[in-house]
Parts: C-alpha cells; structure tokens; sequence
C-alpha cells in the first residue's frame, strides 16, 4: 500500500469512523474529557497514515483505529495526577473498558453509541445552534466549513461556536450521560435535525471532489431507522424523516451519468432508481400519518413521494407538490424552501411565474450567495428565451459553485446557451 492509497483509505475510515469512536470515548470518559477524546482520534488517523504504507492495512481496520485511539487516551489519563496516582487502577479500568463495552450497549434505552450521544449533545442547557453544530462535528464527523454550508453562515463562525460549545459544556459540568428515558422526547427535535443535515450533507456534498457522500446518507439513514425501533423515540416525525431519507436516497445511483455528469431529476434514467427504497418509503410515510401532528418532514417527504413514485418527469403531480411547498412555507418558511417553491411555480404557471416568484424573494444575500439560485434563474430565462440573462446567470453560478460536478453542469448549460444564440 502506497502513501496515497493509505491516505484516501483513512480518509475514508475517518469519515465513517470518527463519530463511533468519539462517542465510545467520551461516553466512557465524561464530558471533562470531550477535547481529549476528539484529539486522540484524530492522532489515531496520523497514525494509521504513518503506519499502513510501510506495514500494511490491518485485518480490521476500524478496530485497529478503535483500538490505538484507546491507547492513546490511556497514556493520557496515566498522565494526569488524579488518574497517576494508582496505576493498577489504570490497567483496571481499561480492563473493564475493554470488557464491558459490547455489554453496556445491551444495557442503555438506546441501543448505538452514536445516537446515544447525539442525544447527549442535546441537553437543554445549550443552544439549538450549538447542539446541532457540536453533534455534527463531534459525531458525524463533518468539518466547520462542510457544518457551515448547512448552516449558511461562515466557517470561522462555525468555529468559534464550536470552541463556546465545548467551554460551556466544560463550565457547566454537563453530564453526557444517557438522557433519563421520559427526557429523550424533548431532545428528539434537535436529533432529527442533526440526521436532516447530515443526509443533506451526504446527499450534495458542500465540499470535496465528490457530488455524493453515501456514508453520510447511510449513517443518517440507519440511525434514523434506529429510531423506529426505540419506544421512546419512535413517533410520526420521525417516520417522515425516514421516508424523506428513503424517497431521496433510491435516487442517487440516478444523479449522474456514466462518466459522473450531474444530472437533473427529468433527466435521470428512473429504472436506475432503488424501488424497494421507494417502497420503504412509502411504507413509513404511512406509519408517519399516525397521530395528530404535522411536521416540516411530513410535508418535505410527501414532496419527495410525488417525485419518486411518478411513472415519467412528465407525470410527476406538480400542482400538489406546489401545494405542499406553500403548506411548508408556513409551517417552516427559509429562503431555500421558498427557492425551491419557485420552481414548482414555473412547473405549473410557466417560467415567467417562476422568475417573478424568485424575484420577490430579493434582497436575500443567503439565496444571492449560492449558486442554485442563480442555476435557478439562468434555467427560467432560458426557457422564456432571454439567453443574455440566461447566460449572465449560469456565469454567476459557475463562479459560486464549489464542486466539479456542479462546475461541470453549468459549464454545459453555458455551452448550450451559446450554441443557441449562434444558431438565431
């Protein structure tokens, strides 16, 4: 194994790795000990890159992380006067760390550690803001400027928040404990949330060479099911979130073609979709319908249905996605769910609809600042025939989008806009 090729593989690992392991760390070490926890994984990664080229990918490579970051906790216990003072103490706990772990999972109300401590992160005591940015950088492994994409806000905002989060924890004595069993439904808003935007992120990396991140989505995805299963945790948002993840996740060996170009959702092959996703999608939309209550994931994953369950682009049911989108926009209205109502408006009312919707939107430097929204307009000028506009639009997305992918696709559309006038 070569140093690029160990690179990439604990890169990878990190990605899908880092979150279990903090949580497993800072589930057996306390809050005090958060810090350490996310340093001595982070040296495990060095490790590994130091170590792999030369002796070779371990059998288990999770474990051997796993295993190393351990030790490297250990070492820095041993060095800590409190933890120095008895060293068979030390070999004692590590011995019943290393015995008891698979056995304390059994025991919780919550059966992954990961979730465990997603709740955790949740406590009441700390911002909705820095719960779910600690949560998603702790635990899910994301970077301040991938949490920051999410957020719409700055990297070094992301930061400092993340720096505030960890010293309040530290000040207020917070203990990451497993939330009582009658407290995890309070919590539950903020943890749904967190899997919202680490599917999100999955879904359309915000950085990186790579459009998809399927980890992400899987991770996000096989915690929410998590969900289901949990009595105390179980209930129709929940189930609509898994239904959103389901219906968007049977799409992604559709979004590009053969050689990686981006494609649109009319323009995807839907036979390369996953249909029994769809049809556990649909299966959890309808246990979503239990009950009273009416949550933005109910109306985001009704929308979702209506694309995926669509014979072709040209039968998908746009007047009712657009009904759903007002619907959404009341129940929780952002610039991007308004964004995205706009093209269902163009669907139905025509293109000039949809631009006039975009333009009431303005001044809106959120939307201005991100490169959908100028895709957005340069496709509605296209359609009406101004591909001056048009191509003036593509061109300002071109210079805000941040992954190849995304760099490619409009490169394309430009093309085609060029092609076009030269043929008038």
């Amino acid at each position: 194994m070569n140093e690029a090729d160990a690179a990439e593989l604990a890169d990878d690992l990190f990605r899908r790795e880092s979150g279990r392991m903090v949580a497993s760390l800072v589930a057996r070490l306390g809050t005090s000990r958060l810090q350490l926890a996310e340093d001595v994984v982070q040296d495990a990664m060095v490790k590994a890159l130091q170590t792999w080229p030369y002796r070779g990918m371990p059998a288990n490579p999770a474990a051997w992380l796993m295993q190393t970051a351990k030790n490297l906790a250990l070492d820095a216990l041993r060095r800590e006067k409190r933890w120095n003072e008895k060293v068979d103490g030390i070999a004692a706990e590590r011995e019943r760390w290393l015995s008891t772990a698979l056995e304390a999972e059994s025991e919780e109300p919550l059966s992954d550690d990961t979730l465990r401590m997603m709740f955790v992160c949740f406590h009441p005591q700390l911002s909705i803001e820095a719960q779910t940015a600690l949560a998603l950088r702790t635990l899910c492994g994301l970077s301040p400027a991938e949490i920051a994409a999410a957020f719409l806000t700055s990297e070094a905002a992301i930061a400092k928040r993340l720096v505030r989060t960890r010293q309040q924890i530290r000040d207020l004595g917070l203990p990451f404990a497993v939330p009582d069993p009658v407290e995890l439904p309070e919590r539950l808003h903020g943890v749904l949330g967190t899997l919202y935007l680490l599917f999100n992120e999955g879904y359309k990396a915000s950085r990186g060479d790579r459009l998809v991140r399927e980890d992400l989505c899987r991770e996000a995805i096989r915690l929410t099911h998590l969900l289901t299963t949990q009595t105390v945790t179980v209930t129709p948002a929940v189930h609509a979130l898994l239904a959103l993840m389901l219906f968007t996740g049977s799409r992604l060996a559709g979004r590009t073609d053969d050689v990686g170009n981006l494609l649109r959702l009319h323009e995807q092959d839907r036979a390369s979709w996953d249909h029994s996703m769809i049809a556990e999608g649909v299966r959890h939309l309808g246990l979503a319908s239990s009950g009273d209550s009416l949550s933005p994931y109910h109306l985001e994953a009704g929308i979702a249905a209506l694309h995926s369950l669509a014979e072709s682009a040209e039968a998908t049911d746009w007047a009712r996605i657009l009904s759903l989108y007002d619907q959404l926009l009341v129940l929780a209205p952002s610039p991007v769910t308004a964004m995205n109502r706009a093209v269902a408006v163009a669907r139905v009312h025509g293109p000039s609809a949809g631009m006039a919707a975009l333009d009431e939107l303005l001044p809106c430097p959120t939307l201005e600042s991100r490169h959908l929204y100028h895709a957005i307009r340069g496709t509605f000028a296209s359609e009406l025939g101004q591909l001056g506009e048009a191509l003036r639009c593509f061109r300002q997305a071109g210079d805000l989008a941040s992954l190849p992918a995304e760099r490619d696709f409009i490169a394309r559309r430009i093309n085609e806009c060029r092609e076009t006038l030269e043929e008038s």
